[in-house]
């Protein structure tokens, strides 16, 4: 069973940076494309970000130019840098396996202050 646990969510200024990562368990994470989403209160879950097994990578045009997804195969991990924060980034940010509606990471927090 996959298991996917994001951490390094927090508080942060706008104009900051964040980085969150997501350490996955069982061998699916070398085989699947990643990604990172975001949810706000009352709204649908955004696409921010995915990665492929190859690390070819895109963003979603929101984040493009400020956050960069990244993964290392013999970690098990997958990341997200997040540079020059805005308000409206604040969301809780779940990990993914791209295409995959039943595996989730719990999420985690990352509140944009102005």
């Amino acid at each position: 069973q996959v298991q996917l646990v994001e951490s390094g969510g927090g508080l942060v200024q706008a104009g900051g940076s964040l980085r969150l990562s997501c350490a996955a368990s069982g061998s699916i994470f070398r085989i699947n494309a990643m990604a990172w989403y975001r949810q706000t209160p009352g709204k649908w879950r955004e696409l921010v970000a995915t990665v492929s097994s190859s690390g070819m990578t895109n963003c979603g045009d929101s984040v493009k130019g400020r956050f960069t997804i990244s993964r290392d195969n013999a970690k098990n991990t997958v990341y997200l840098q997040m540079n020059s924060l805005k308000p409206e980034d604040t969301a809780v940010y779940y990990c993914n396996v791209f295409g995959r509606s039943d595996i989730w990471g719990k999420g985690t927090q990352v509140t944009v202050s102005s």
